[in-house]
């Protein structure tokens, strides 16, 4: 009872302090003429190194005097996002022309950072009454020179907002730069510059409710042509390999029937003949149980994530609120892990049950925290935006101590307490079978390629779609196809792992359980290797950062997908040994 106490006392304090997501800024949005619409600067950054940002004024811009932080929700801190007033003021319907923002003297140390700056494609993001805008802060003439040291580099220091509204609505904002009007600084001198703007306003009849339309996906008649032919050829092969072995499991049935019927003496072949060993626990049966808890959770945490995608809750631009999401439903599906872990623990007949739940709790969080600890110390080298600052740590350690926890240990405490035992409809002899000599095919790393492929097929043009978001600046929208496309990755993955059992076990090897897991967690693999490939063929990334902040966080995911996928294999695996068993007579 003390511990609810103090998880409701938790969530209420970060609830109030809007760490959560849930308390923001309230405003309708609706403005009347001269009224002051916000405008937060957010971060620049190199274009192809989407994950190395900086602040806005790490760059030598003219800043308002005191630079006013803009406060943030959990999800946009997660999200590297560092909003601060901007020094463009751009009142509702308020033309401007030429307006001066401020004059700085730039020293020799300032116009090096610009140059380097505008060498690397540094661009910048704004956001107008939650609206993104972007543009780049200069340009290179390479015009008719072939010598690098013959560059010239220009300053944008005039932007032209252009802005559309629907009466009262602001709906649309892009930003354009004036080449007539560029500072040279390819000199290494002192130089004053004066950044000014200008400001457009032009009616639309666009209503606010589709002003977020714009940055969604678009060529969704393309998008959907293209997964209905990877999934009907993936359904295609599914089910040529399903009537296979519905084939093959029908005759194996008529043909014990028969030999009970007649009273056959003859020697057992096949899967029956194992029948003795089939259910006999594996071993690490506590690393199997943990697993199958964490992979329960991060399912349960991948359906949650659909519903609230699928209701319309991470529009485009919605800063912040995929992480939200995550680390609150991670944090409050804990409970899941632990009675699975647990349950399934008590079921093999396990008795140190808390040791099993401590490796279940450190099983995916262990991995993710050591890799968060190494990309976080970079981002901090790099005083980079992603880096997260010492109070947002203390929250997720709170979270983590004072919400996870807790709901892990009282899942685990229902689970020992459930008492449920294992069913098995034969019975396990004292002794088990040797297992004969197998072919070099049918061991478990083949085994992995060929099962992980199949599933792999099913998603991997969606992958790229899903990559471009993650690692570009493209906008992931499309959650319906998305979702078909996981149901997809779901079916195939149990079937074609309950294929793979039902050949081990044709050949008389018993040791079904573990492999049973890792061919349906295998596509984890496969989607790593992909990023690989996608890396060197799709992307321009440089950099230490970028490409440990890359290969680092994908391996998270792809061994979270490992888990998740290895528990459905496992678990569609697990009914139909318990259904083939249960229809024949074995004892």
């Amino acid at each position: 009872m003390k511990t609810m106490r103090l998880m409701a006392a938790t969530l209420s304090l970060l609830l109030c302090f809007g760490v959560l997501g849930v308390v923001s800024d309230v405003s309708n949005h609706r403005y009347k003429p001269n009224d002051e619409v916000p405008l937060y600067a957010n971060k620049v950054g190199p274009f192809h190194n989407p994950s190395e940002t900086y602040r806005y004024f790490d760059l030598p811009y003219c800043s308002p005097a005191p630079v006013k932080d803009k406060s943030e929700a959990l999800g946009e801190i997660l999200n590297g996002d560092r909003l601060v007033d901007a020094p463009y003021k751009l009142e509702f319907c308020v033309d401007h022309d030429s307006k001066s923002a401020c004059k700085k003297k730039l020293t020799k140390e300032e116009v090096v950072k610009f140059r380097n700056a505008i060498y690397q494609d540094y661009y910048f993001q704004m956001y107008y009454d939650d609206l993104p805008v972007w543009g780049f802060i200069g340009k290179i003439d390479k015009e008719g020179k072939t010598d690098p040291s013959e560059y010239r580099y220009f300053l944008y220091n005039h932007i032209l907002f252009e802005i559309l509204h629907n009466n009262d609505h602001v709906i649309e904002i892009s930003v354009h730069t004036d080449t007539n009007l560029m500072v040279d600084i390819t000199e290494d001198k002192d130089i004053e510059v004066e950044f000014m703007y200008s400001v457009k306003w032009k009616e639309t009849e666009i209503p606010f409710e589709k002003r977020m339309e714009k940055y969604s996906a678009r060529h969704l008649e393309t998008h959907w042509f293209s997964i209905i032919n990877s999934c009907a050829t993936v359904l295609l092969l599914t089910g040529f390999l399903a009537t296979i072995l519905m084939r093959v499991l029908k005759n194996d049935f008529v043909k014990y029937a028969h030999n009970e019927e007649t009273g056959d003496d003859q020697e057992e072949t096949g899967w029956k003949y194992v029948h003795g060993d089939v259910f006999r626990f594996p071993k690490n049966k506590s690393l199997l149980a943990a697993s199958l808890g964490s992979g329960t959770q991060l399912f349960a945490l991948a359906i949650f994530v659909f519903v609230l995608a699928l209701v319309g809750v991470f529009y485009p631009y919605n800063r912040g609120a995929l992480f939200t999401a995550l680390v609150v439903i991670y944090a409050l599906t804990s409970g899941i892990a632990g009675y699975t872990a647990t349950s399934f623990y008590w079921q093999l007949e396990g008795t140190n049950w808390i040791r099993n739940l401590l490796l279940t709790g450190f099983l995916f969080c262990g991995p993710l925290f050591l890799t968060f600890c190494f990309l976080n110390t970079v981002a901090i080298a790099y005083n980079a935006t992603a880096a997260l600052p010492f109070g947002t740590i203390v929250v997720i350690a709170l979270i983590w101590a004072l919400i996870t926890s807790p709901l892990l240990v009282l899942g685990g405490i229902a689970g020992k307490n459930g008492k449920a035992e294992f069913q098995a409809p034969c019975r396990t002899t004292k002794y088990p079978r040797e297992i004969p000599p197998l072919p070099w095919y049918r061991r478990t790393i083949p085994q992995m390629a060929m099962a992980g492929f199949l599933p792999f097929s099913a998603i991997y043009i969606e992958l790229y779609y899903i990559l471009a978001s993650m690692w570009g600046h493209r906008i992931y929208t499309i959650y319906s196809i998305l979702f078909v496309v996981f149901i997809i990755l779901l079916i195939v993955t149990a079937f074609i792992s309950v294929a793979m059992t039902y050949f081990q076990l044709a050949a008389e090897d018993h040791e079904w359980w573990w492999r049973a897991f890792l061919c349906g967690g295998s596509t984890g693999f496969f989607i790593y290797a992909y990023c690989f490939c996608y890396y060197h063929t799709r992307l321009n990334m440089s950099g230490f950062m970028q490409i440990s902040f890359f290969f680092g966080y994908m391996a998270c995911i792809c061994y979270g997908f490992f888990l998740m996928l290895g528990t459905v294999g496992f678990c569609a695996s697990l009914l139909f040994v318990r259904h083939i068993y249960r229809s024949i007579k074995c004892e």
